[in-house]
């Protein structure tokens, strides 16, 4: 490297929206490239099963309009890396069709690259059978019905795919199921800047400015990264990066803050120093890459069960004061008024009842002695099929609204959140694939695919 690599990374999440006038200052800086993740497994795994973005489609698109015009004006390559949230096949075309009809409306011809890396069940059972496959807690060994079980299963890839589309020429770079860092990674990299500083760049700017003053992933930043380190800054003079927030988003996501395990390697941050270079940059030196045997985490979604729900609030003071004991209660009133309604075997539903205002979102009790003030209290009836589901809702019903505490209270009335009281909510969209893959090869389970827009735009004219 005979100087350093300047990457423009707008925002954390592709349609979370930018300032305009951001990419002034973003051109003012003239990076080499821009690159962006798209997507997360944070909102759970509906946005894989379904293969649709959490973020709509307008705000996706007036981000994508700022960045391709900025593409377009500096003449430098843009890389987006999960995109449409999950990654999926389905999620990526999704990206490419509001990039295309951009590129229409505006007159641009870029050539765009699309990686693929959803995964057929046979490919995965193959690796299974070869004894490629290994569980991440808290998830156990693999079977081939749970393979089966998924609507759509991807590998997440490292920043190799990136190369390959940008060895093609893409001007846009569209990507699947992508590692967070990798994607920002992928272009410093390719110009063969060092791994461990390329990695650990892309490892702070992955979610755009939080880590600064800024403290939200709708800013950008700006990172230089060279031989022997890199610098962080973001792209508005209004804020900062300073060291401290620099350094603690290493906490950020990883279960171990020195040591990094990504597609390839590990990132090791043990020997790194964080210097306030400016009052408005910091500059990181120390970080170091080691090369491990190739993995590919998989995703998987299922979506194979459905869901009733049912919502009511409660201010009884008998309740107030044994919550614990309400739910127990309740617990066994539905669960047997359930079996008996239907004739089920318990193994053949489940109930599960979340009070919020006691334990709804933690799941442990309060310290002892304390009484909330009120209980939110979420009644949740997963079944094999949605018909069902309902039909225990509504039998447990009458007990869900007016149970007591003990036999022989005056009977209680709870405060239904809606009416009806039963809500069913479809189908329930879990992962139930949380593994790591061994490859022989980065690409081995990637596609790429280019767009020429050129050339569609000359058949156009020629129709």
């Amino acid at each position: 490297m005979s100087k350093s690599i300047r990457i423009y990374v707008p925002q954390g999440s592709l349609g979370v929206g930018i300032f305009p006038e951001e990419i002034g200052h973003a051109s003012a800086a003239r990076p080499q490239a821009i690159a962006v993740d798209a997507g997360s497994t944070d909102s759970g795994a509906a946005f894989l099963a379904k293969g649709t973005s959490k973020n709509d489609r307008g705000s996706v698109k007036r981000d994508l309009e700022l960045l391709m015009g900025l593409q377009q004006e500096a003449g430098i390559p843009f890389l987006i890396g999960t995109a449409g949230q999950a990654g999926g096949d389905l999620n990526v075309d999704w990206t490419r069709d509001i990039v295309l009809e951009i590129a229409a409306e505006r007159g641009y011809t870029p050539k765009i690259a699309l990686l693929y890396s959803e995964q057929s069940p046979q490919v995965i059972k193959d690796k299974l059978a070869d004894g490629k496959i290994t569980a991440l807690p808290p998830l156990g060994e693999l079977d081939e019905e749970t393979i089966d079980s998924n609507l759509h299963i991807v590998a997440l890839m490292g920043p190799e795919p990136y190369f390959a589309a940008l060895d093609a020429g893409a001007d846009i770079v569209i990507g699947g199921r992508s590692s967070d860092p990798a994607v920002i990674a992928a272009y410093a990299l390719w110009k063969g800047a060092p791994a461990g500083p390329s990695w650990h760049a892309g490892k702070i700017s992955e979610c755009g400015a939080q880590s600064t003053t800024a403290a939200t992933g709708q800013r950008g930043v700006l990172i230089d990264i060279h031989e022997d380190g890199f610098d962080v800054a973001p792209v508005d003079p209004q804020f900062k990066a300073l060291t401290r927030g620099i350094s603690i988003h290493s906490l950020y996501e990883n279960k171990n803050p020195w040591i990094l395990t990504e597609p390839g390697g590990e990132l090791d941050l043990t020997g790194c120093e964080y210097v306030q270079l400016t009052d408005r940059v910091v500059r990181v030196t120390g970080s170091k890459w080691t090369p491990r045997p190739y993995t590919m985490k998989l995703e998987g979604a299922s979506g194979n069960l459905f869901q009733t729900i049912m919502i009511v609030g409660i201010t009884d003071p008998n309740v107030l004061a044994e919550p614990q004991v309400f739910h127990d209660r309740m617990q066994f009133v539905l669960t047997e008024r359930a079996k008996s309604a239907t004739g089920l075997d318990e193994s053949e539903f489940h109930i599960s009842l979340r009070m919020y205002g006691y334990n709804g979102v933690s799941g442990l009790p309060p310290a002892p002695g304390s009484v909330p003030l009120e209980i939110g209290l979420m009644g949740v009836i997963t079944a094999k099929t949605q018909q069902l589901a309902s039909e225990i809702a509504r039998a447990c019903d009458p007990y869900f609204f007016h149970m007591p505490i003990r036999n022989g209270l005056e009977l209680p009335s709870y405060g239904w959140a809606f009416t009806p009281g039963d809500i069913d909510r479809g189908p329930v969209y879990q992962f139930t694939l949380n593994h790591v893959v061994s490859v022989e090869h980065p690409m081995e389970l990637v596609r790429v695919e280019t767009i020429e827009t050129r050339t569609a735009e000359k058949v156009a004219a020629h129709a």
